[in-house]
């Protein structure tokens, strides 16, 4: 991958995809693997909001059966085995343990039929993956297993437990990384820091992008025979771009995680709720020695620049995670970092999340033909979401095209590149360099916190200066 957007002005390309987050991605990925010349063009970097900000877990769609949403279940175990399938490095089993205190949904009796109903609808989940990414059925616990692994559980009323196995995606921002190198193995061209300002109009279709290299300050034309805005929180105001957007289009609400400078409380992820407000259910699992929890979910009126928790919205977590686990006495000096991001919510001004992702054909609602918008809900889905895009853009389904998907980059933790400077600097600069000049980085938030997890705890932006001090970067 190298950014070069000038030279992209020279071809006409099938589809240009505004917006670099996942569902960008999975849409430049997906209309190279149909044989489609494929353009991404990203404001900013790759993936810097919502999608780094994600909680990480590839949900397979167990809490859809409390509704009977079994189109979007369904959805989410395949969604999920896909994942699992090609991004075996990335995309790993998580067991997950809930403890049941018999109040409300959360019975004893409930989640066992629960358990059993998902079991027999995923039956065919591990179809096809090795068996070190098998999902094992689930299975209910007594009050002292629950114990014996979750030590801190509040034991009050406790009446056992529910074990479950679903995804954790251990890079967000490596797997969006490999989509992208594997949409470019097959023809594709991604661009970071290019601004898309408007659109192409031949007689009412579209004709390509105007844009603005963020970096050169230079303005560019790309040509292209249909442009799907995939621009997640500024998905709005690109579609305005063309026009009134649709009303429906991303509704924004804000969602935030928190990594805690705690010691993790299982070794399996942990699904609690606060036992006072009967409260929505918070997942929290170890990441980097610490313990990552989300998400908490608010209203948005603010623009979508800059999203953030107000100190009340951050305390307000707090006191539900202290109320859930009883004696871990959080404070805020206990929060490492918050990752935030923008979702759409099913009504405007609410935190309530939409639930089907919004395609908008510009063209069929006498606007600018060839110009779609999407929006997604799950980053476990996307690729099934630019599937559907593609496929209501062109007409139909197009074949497959098989694009074999590069050797994986895989750089090592921030403990082990740490040490690898200090005692091999030629290699050390050798894996540094290669990002740098391969990935599109341009700047050192790129390569710590959107190439790698580097810079996931700020506290150890010391040993970062340190790390390009020693391999010369």
């Amino acid at each position: 991958m190298r950014r070069d957007p000038a030279a992209q002005t020279t071809s006409v390309h099938d589809v240009i995809v505004v917006g670099g987050g996942i569902y960008g991605a999975m849409l430049a990925l997906e209309a190279t693997r149909r044989g489609l010349h494929a353009l991404l063009l990203e404001r900013d970097d790759f993936g810097g909001a919502t999608s780094w900000n994600s909680l990480r877990i590839a949900h397979g769609g167990l809490r859809y059966l409390q509704t009977l949403d079994l189109r979007r279940y369904h959805e989410s175990v395949a969604e999920r085995r896909w994942l699992l399938t090609h991004f075996p490095e990335i995309v790993r089993p998580l067991q997950c343990l809930m403890p049941l205190y018999n109040d409300g949904a959360r019975r004893t009796s409930i989640l066992r039929a629960a358990l059993a109903v998902n079991d027999r609808l995923s039956r065919s989940r591990n179809v096809g993956l090795p068996e070190t990414q098998w999902l094992p059925d689930g299975s209910m616990l007594t009050a002292t297993e629950v114990h014996s692994r979750f030590g801190a559980v509040d034991r009050a009323g406790l009446r056992g437990g529910a074990l479950w196995y679903d995804g954790v995606i251990t890079s967000p921002q490596r797997l969006l990384m490999e989509v992208l190198r594997w949409a470019e193995s097959g023809g594709a061209s991604a661009q970071n820091y290019v601004l898309c300002t408007g659109f192409l109009n031949d007689g009412g279709q579209v004709a390509g992008v105007r844009a603005r290299d963020r970096h050169s300050g230079a303005s560019l034309e790309f040509r292209g025979k249909a442009v799907i805005n995939a621009a997640g929180p500024w998905c709005r105001e690109v579609a305005a771009l063309a026009g009134s957007p649709p009303s429906d289009l991303f509704r924004p609400s804000l969602a935030f995680n928190v990594l805690l400078d705690r010691e993790p409380l299982a070794a399996s992820a942990l699904a609690v709720r606060p036992r006072r407000s009967r409260g929505r259910i918070y997942f929290m699992y170890p990441r980097q020695g610490r313990v990552l929890v989300g998400t908490f979910h608010a209203p948005w009126a603010g623009a979508a620049d800059d999203p953030r928790p107000t100190e009340e919205q951050i305390t307000a977590f707090l006191t539900d995670l202290n109320d859930a686990v009883p004696g871990w006495n959080l404070r805020r000096d206990d929060v490492i970092r918050v990752l935030t991001g923008l979702l759409p919510a099913a009504r405007e001004g609410t935190a309530a999340l939409g639930v089907r992702e919004v395609f908008h054909d510009h063209g069929a609602h006498l606007g600018l033909k060839g110009l779609y918008s999407v929006s997604g809900v799950k980053y476990t889905t996307a690729r099934l979401v630019a599937e559907k895009a593609l496929t209501r853009v062109l007409g139909g389904p197009l074949h497959e095209v098989e694009i074999a998907r590069p050797a994986p980059v895989s750089p090592p933790d921030i403990d082990k590149m740490v040490r690898l400077s200090q005692t091999d600097r030629k290699s050390a600069s050798a894996l540094v360099d290669r990002l740098i000049q391969t990935e599109a980085v341009q700047n050192p938030d790129d390569l710590f916190l959107r190439r790698t997890d580097w810079g996931l705890d700020p506290r150890r932006i010391p040993e970062l200066r340190a790390l390009i001090t020693n391999t010369g970067s």
